[in-house]
């Protein structure tokens, strides 16, 4: 029996670290081009892009750290759940673009719905 609870708990933490991994490598990439999410953020209609989108993107950087190292387990994953939530219903409303346009965002919103669905998971287990 006990086995079976270490297989358990060896499968969640590598989870959790290829989930906080996943977030916090693809939240750096909007430092590489930082100009480009700043404008994507503007043209969301997002208030002070040049505030907002590197401070999102440096706690989403955070959050998915701190979820691959299970550390303040609670606030990584409220945080993550809370960026992703806003992020996938504002920045990626294909649902509103135009007809050839919407690939790409329908993309981007299935794929923060995915993630979503693993951060959700995470949190349950951080309030355990």
């Amino acid at each position: 029996m006990e086995s079976t609870t270490d297989d358990a708990t060896s499968l969640s933490r590598l989870g959790r670290i290829a989930l906080g991994l996943g977030l916090a490598l693809q939240a750096s990439e909007d430092f590489r081009d930082i100009e480009g999410t700043i404008d994507y953020a503007d043209s969301a209609g997002v208030p002070v892009p040049s505030l907002l989108a590197p401070l999102a993107s440096g706690t989403m950087v955070t959050a998915g750290i701190g979820i691959a190292l299970w550390r303040l387990p609670r606030l990584a994953t409220g945080a993550a759940a809370t960026f992703l939530s806003v992020v996938t219903l504002t920045m990626h409303d294909f649902w509103n673009d135009e007809e050839g346009e919407r690939s790409g965002d329908r993309l981007a919103f299935f794929g923060n719905l995915a993630m979503l669905g693993g951060v959700l998971i995470a949190l349950r287990e951080a309030w355990r």
